[in-house]
Formats: structure tokens, C-alpha cells, sequence
């Protein structure tokens, strides 16, 4: 049997934007300690794959993180495949809020070191000591006390476009660098309540068993992160205090949790809260591009990437080689820096 994928990516992406098939987007986790993740991994593949699963999953030894989409009439099946596997049986299923089944075109079962990457080496670290979840109810009713103090652990591009109102938002690029940041900027709060938050609990869940390492006494993590907080808003009508989109690790870049935009499009400065890719695959960079900036540039991030992309695949394949782009010179969502400091270099590229 055939435990990974061999069909292009575009024929892949064809298939699926061409397909009637109704689909599911969700994602889980679970930490556990796998003595075997190759054939761990190996088994879920066999498992999911029979069942239609397309999505992106990490398996390594602290447990398995996953972002999926299933065919919605195999629902059913798809859950009796998790609970097959001891540790996965009855595991919480974020199920996105704004999703057109559309978020994955292929299943990618891959094994890391870690199910998401902290950068620690403390063998006194025990990331199942984790701090108390709550649900939307509790986080709402907690975030009213003044002594609490409400932090994002996601990377500044995804709080860019969403977050939670009066959250602090860290300026990083990554979890890793996330971690070491929040305990030191909070080093004088260890007595607060600190309410941490993530796209679906796994960033939050070790960042709260982190943050109780470094000594801090009342540690709490929205439970489902985001995407479960959207989902117990609108079926027990509760007050969102979530504002624009919560950013997601699939081709849809976002969903929409409340009508606010509260980014700006990296090129103009309108109101935009749109993630793209820069369409020269040379410089890939994510930014947030308005539509009228998508048509002027042809969906690129810069003038030299739109002209770059009007060159013959042989000339591209061989400047790709010297040539430097807004894509090699920043990080994620760091365009935008750059465009206030330098607006003459984003003209010229």
C-alpha cells in the first residue's frame, strides 16, 4: 500500500476545486508519549486515507497535531478511525466556522520531533501539567476581572488580522520565540490570572504548562482556542469578544469570526484583512493585499515581482538563482514594516 502521496500538486488542486464532494474542515491534538511515531504514523495514514482524509499532520514522540478535512457523509467513519487508537478515542474535533471543505487537496503525515516546535531543552519541563481550560463562557465572564491578563500565543501576522479585545499580542515570527517572551514580559504579573489563547488549544496548552514552569500560579487556556470559542458563541449566543478573522494553516488563510476588519492592506494602507502569497514563486511572500492592489500588481507583492513574473520560465528559472526578493529578505507578514520605512525600494522592488 502506498502510505504517501504521488500525484501532482496541481492536478491535485484541480481535483478538488472541480469536485461537488461536501467536505469538513476541522482539526485536533492530543499529547502523549508515542514509542514508535514512523509506525504510528504509518497506521494513521492507512487509517485516514481510507477514508478520504486530506489535510497536514505532525506525529512525533509527545503525540500527534492535526489539521484535516474529511468528506462530511464519512463523518461517522472518520471517528470510529480515531477511536480505533486508545489515546485518540472521544478527542475534541475543532470544526471550522467559515469553511467551504475546500482547505487541503492531499493527506501529508509527517514525523517531527515535536507536534509543535518550542525551541526548549529542559528535561524538568513537564508539558502535561498544563494550566485549567475553560470554555467560551468562563473565558468571557474571566476576562471581565481586572486581574486578569489575556495573551496571544500566535505570531503577529495571524493577531494582525484577529484577536481577542485588550489581548496582549507579542511581536513574533514564532512559537519558539513566543514562550521566553511572554514569561519575561509578564515576570512582574505571576499572581494575575494569565489567560492564554491559540487557533485551536495545542500552542496554548504547552504554553501554559510553560508558564506554570516559570512559576506562575493561576494559568488558564481557552479550551478549543479560537475556533471552539467561535463555535460555543453562536450556538449559546454568548457576546464575542473576538474581533476580525482568526487566521488558519490551510488554503482558505482565514475565517471570519466578526465583521471587523481590523488589518490594512500592506501595499495601499485600505482596510483589508485578506492573506495571499505573492504570486512570484520565487518570492512567495505571505502579505495583505486588497483587491485593488491584486489587480494593479497581478497579485504579486512588488513591481519587480510582477515584472519578474512576465519573464520566460527559462529566464526566471535562472535569475531565481541571484535575484532577492521581498520573500528572502523578510518573514511572514513582515512586508509591512517594510513598506512604512522604505516606500521608495517597494516601488523599485
Amino acid at each position: 500500500m502506498r502510505l504517501y502521496n504521488r500525484v501532482s500538486a496541481d492536478e491535485l488542486k484541480r481535483r478538488m476545486q472541480e469536485s461537488t464532494e461536501e467536505r469538513t474542515t476541522l482539526s485536533f491534538y492530543k499529547y502523549h508519549h508515542l514509542r514508535n511515531p514512523k509506525l504510528f504514523r504509518d497506521h494513521l495514514y492507512i487509517l485516514l486515507d481510507a477514508v478520504g482524509v486530506l489535510g497536514r499532520i505532525y506525529v512525533s514522540y509527545e503525540g500527534v497535531n492535526a489539521q484535516v478535512s474529511i468528506p462530511t457523509e464519512r463523518f461517522d467513519a472518520f471517528r470510529a478511525a480515531l477511536d480505533s487508537i486508545e489515546f485518540l478515542k472521544g478527542v475534541r474535533l475543532n470544526i471550522a466556522v467559515d469553511d467551504d471543505g475546500k482547505s487541503f487537496f492531499k493527506l501529508k503525515i509527517l514525523v517531527r520531533e515535536k507536534i509543535v516546535a518550542d525551541g526548549l531543552d529542559d528535561g524538568t519541563f513537564d508539558v502535561t501539567d498544563k494550566g485549567k481550560h475553560i470554555n467560551a463562557a468562563e473565558f468571557n465572564s474571566l476576562t471581565e476581572d481586572p486581574n486578569t491578563i489575556v495573551v496571544d500565543m500566535r505570531n503577529h501576522y495571524e493577531s494582525e488580522v484577529g484577536k481577542f479585545i485588550d489581548a496582549i499580542t507579542p511581536d513574533v515570527e514564532t512559537f519558539r520565540e513566543a514562550l521566553p517572551k511572554v514569561a519575561e514580559d509578564l515576570a512582574a504579573d505571576k499572581d494575575k490570572n494569565i489567560v492564554m489563547y491559540c487557533t485551536g488549544g495545542i500552542r496554548c496548552e504547552k504554553a501554559s504548562a510553560y508558564m506554570k514552569h516559570r512559576g506562575y500560579k493561576n494559568v488558564f487556556q481557552l479550551d478549543g482556542g479560537i475556533i471552539e470559542y467561535a463555535r460555543q458563541v453562536q450556538e449559546q449566543k454568548l457576546e464575542n469578544k473576538f474581533i476580525g478573522k482568526n487566521f488558519v494553516f490551510d488554503e482558505r488563510l482565514g475565517e471570519r469570526i466578526s465583521e471587523d476588519i481590523i488589518a490594512e492592506c500592506h501595499q495601499c494602507g485600505a482596510p483589508c484583512d485578506t492573506h495571499v502569497n505573492c504570486a512570484n514563486d520565487a518570492c512567495h511572500i505571505l502579505f495583505i493585499q486588497c483587491p485593488s492592489c491584486a489587480h494593479k500588481y497581478n497579485a504579486c507583492c512588488s513591481q519587480k515581482c510582477q515584472e519578474f513574473n512576465k519573464l520566460p520560465e527559462e529566464t526566471r528559472q535562472e535569475l531565481k538563482k541571484t535575484e532577492v526578493f521581498n520573500g528572502t529578505k523578510f518573514g511572514k507578514g513582515r512586508y509591512k514594516a517594510y513598506k512604512k520605512t522604505t516606500e521608495e525600494q517597494l516601488v523599485s522592488g
